[in-house]
């Protein structure tokens, strides 16, 4: 599976994200996603909307500073500054695990 990912809008501000974890619950495939940017800016998706949405394209698009962060981005941390972000789980098979 590809690791590296461009969302088609933005998420939080960003576009540019990381999958950093594949797990199967109960049949189902769920990625974690982590921005590239932001660690606090993570989702989780499955199989469909990763790849059949229409929302991610596969790999890292080049595009302009405005175009990659946004100003919701600038309002996303105005608004939660200071909040503690959820902690992320890397599986020890994860590309990204350093442990």
């Amino acid at each position: 599976m590809e690791n590296y990912w461009t969302s088609n809008k933005t998420i939080k501000g960003l576009r540019h994200f990381v999958l950093v974890n594949e797990t199967k619950e109960k049949g189902n495939i769920s990625f974690l996603m982590v921005s590239v940017l932001d660690s606090e800016i993570n989702l989780k998706t499955n199989y469909e909307e990763l790849i059949n949405s229409g929302n991610w394209h596969k790999g890292w698009i080049n595009l302009s500073r405005h175009q990659s962060i946004t100003e919701e981005y600038a309002n996303y941390k105005s608004i939660n500054k200071g909040k503690g972000m959820d902690e992320i789980f890397i599986n020890e098979d994860s590309l990204f695990n350093i442990s």
